[in-house]
């Protein structure tokens, strides 16, 4: 989607995030999952919350415990972080 745009930031996020990071065996995926949607929420990034809660999901996690988790960063994080990524949840499950 962004390879003729911005080549080399693709081969990074594949060959050494997701090729590399994402494959230590330090950190089982579906915790890898739970510490990258907590970043995202925390940091308020929004953009990048549905494809990382699909992944969650496919790595383990359910719906209710990601739901979960945003509910108690609310607390840590804001409340509009929090609300923004619960919508971005709802909308992601949803689909």
């Amino acid at each position: 989607m962004l390879g003729d745009f911005a080549p080399k930031l693709v081969d990074l996020t594949d060959d050494v995030l997701f090729g590399d990071v994402w494959k230590r065996p330090e950190l089982a995926p579906r915790d890898r999952s739970l510490v990258t949607i907590t970043a995202l929420v925390v940091g308020g990034n929004v953009e990048q919350l549905p494809f990382h809660l699909a992944l969650g999901r496919d790595n383990g996690l359910t719906e209710a415990e990601i739901v979960e988790a945003i509910t108690h960063l609310a607390f840590y994080t804001g409340w509009p972080k929090a609300m923004s990524a619960i919508g971005a949840a709802k909308q992601t499950f949803a689909a």
